[in-house]
C-alpha cells in the first residue's frame, strides 16, 4: 500500500510503503456504526433531573380534613396526583446509566478500517514535516492550501500531531476548517467528523504503535 509525501510547498517528493495492518483494511460500515454510535452515547451528560414529592416545595400541611368534604383524601399537594406534584418515575440524573460498553479490539479495527478507506478514497495526505517556529496562523493556513484542493472553501482537515508540538494548537485556533488533535489521542468520531486527514510522515510510526 502506497502513498504520496508531499512537502510544505504541495509538491510530490516520493512514496511511501504504508502498513497494510492499518491502511489495508476492507470496511464494515455496521461494525463502524456500531462504534460511532457507542462513542456519541458514552459522550452524552444525563441533564434531565425530575423532583420526587420529597423535593417539592411546599405541601406541609393536609389539603382537608380526612373525612365530611365529600372529597377523596389527601395527605399533601406534594403527591405526583396533584398538579406540581412530585415525578413518579421521572428521570434522575445521578441514576441515568447510558454508557456502553466497547471493546478495544473492535474500537481499533473501526480505526483502522476508516483509515483504510480515507486512504483508498484519496483523502488522506501525508507531509514531509511541518516546522513552526512559533504560531503563525498565516503560515499554517497556507501549508494547507498548498497541499489540499483549493477550490474546496472548507475542507474540514483533521492534523494528527506528536503531543510535544505545541504549536500547532495555537496556530490553528482561527482556522475554522482545522482540527488538531494528538496522536494518542486518535478516535473514531474525529476521523467521521473530518473529510481530509493531514500526516506528518513522522506520526505514522506512533499510529502502527497505537
Amino acid at each position: 500500500m502506497k502513498a504520496p509525501v508531499y512537502n510544505s510547498k504541495g509538491e510530490l517528493k516520493e512514496e511511501i510503503e504504508l502498513s497494510s495492518e492499518i491502511f489495508g483494511k476492507k470496511l464494515n460500515n455496521n461494525l463502524v456504526y456500531q462504534v460511532y454510535k457507542n462513542l456519541l452515547s458514552n459522550q452524552r451528560q444525563p441533564l434531565a433531573f425530575s423532583k420526587d414529592r420529597s423535593e417539592v416545595k411546599g405541601g406541609g400541611r393536609k389539603p382537608w380534613v380526612q373525612k365530611g368534604t365529600g372529597r377523596a383524601r389527601h395527605g399533601s399537594i406534594r403527591s405526583p396526583l396533584w398538579k406540581g406534584g412530585g415525578a413518579t418515575f421521572g428521570p434522575r440524573e445521578k441514576e441515568q446509566n447510558i454508557k456502553k460498553k466497547i471493546n478495544k479490539k473492535v474500537r481499533q479495527e473501526a480505526i483502522r478500517m476508516v483509515l483504510s478507506q480515507k486512504l483508498k478514497d484519496g483523502e488522506v495526505k501525508i507531509i514531509e514535516e511541518i516546522k513552526l517556529e512559533k504560531p503563525k496562523t498565516s503560515t499554517l493556513d497556507k501549508i494547507f492550501k498548498n497541499i489540499f484542493d483549493k477550490k474546496e472553501k472548507f475542507p474540514s482537515i483533521l492534523l494528527i500531531i506528536d503531543s510535544k508540538e505545541r504549536n500547532f494548537s495555537r496556530s490553528v485556533k482561527n482556522i475554522s476548517y482545522i482540527k488538531v488533535i494528538n496522536a494518542e489521542n486518535i478516535n473514531l468520531i474525529d476521523l467521521l467528523n473530518n473529510k481530509y486527514l493531514l500526516l506528518p510522515k513522522s506520526i505514522l510510526l506512533t499510529l502502527e504503535k497505537k
